[in-house]
């Protein structure tokens, strides 16, 4: 098994220690690893705070961090597409080769599955715990979240201030919303 391509598809808002987890699990098991950013035309949204290329550098780093090679992985930007049946046609074109897909998304797994591709699913790492939604519901109350992203990451986001953008879409949406 270890001879095949694997590719992981996220979102990674932002990249914590449950991704770095199943990005260590599939390299266990696979040659190479394309790292897919889902949505990766979407940030400074509370869904999406982050763009495209500070989720590029938050997985460099993390990976770095952790010693896995860069030779080992490659990261890919994926848009997302109005329509589902034209999602697999855009991951095909934008991804090279790849034998299996990994994700734990149910939407995701369908749609490569009706597409012939093999799925597999990633044991899931302290899931009540390592979530981006978890991650910006505390930096937003303003509590602990150093815990939840590799020492790297978390030393992007501060020198970047990038926690403060989060608070300020939280605050603009509950502005707008009254």
């Amino acid at each position: 098994m270890k001879e095949k391509i694997a590719l992981l598809i996220g979102r990674f808002q932002p990249f914590h220690k449950g991704h770095l987890h199943a990005v260590k699990y599939i390299l266990d098991r696979h040659s190479f690893l394309y790292i897919g950013v889902g949505s990766a035309l979407d940030s400074h949204t509370k869904r999406n705070p982050f763009t495209f290329s500070e989720r590029l550098e938050m997985i460099r780093l993390a990976l770095d961090e952790a010693g896995i090679s860069n030779d080992k992985y490659y990261v890919i930007p994926i848009p997302d597409s109005r329509y589902h049946s034209t999602w697999v046609s855009i991951v095909k074109m934008l991804i090279p080769k790849f034998d299996v897909v990994y994700s734990n998304d149910p939407l995701t797994r369908i749609l490569m599955q009706e597409n012939g591709y093999e799925v597999e699913h990633i044991p899931y790492f302290q899931r009540e715990v390592y979530t981006g939604e978890e991650f910006r519901n505390r930096v937003v109350s303003n509590g602990e979240w150093e815990e939840l992203v590799p020492r790297a990451v978390y030393n992007y986001i501060l020198q970047n201030k990038l926690h403060e953008r989060i608070i300020q879409l939280w605050k603009t949406d509950k502005i707008t919303k009254k």
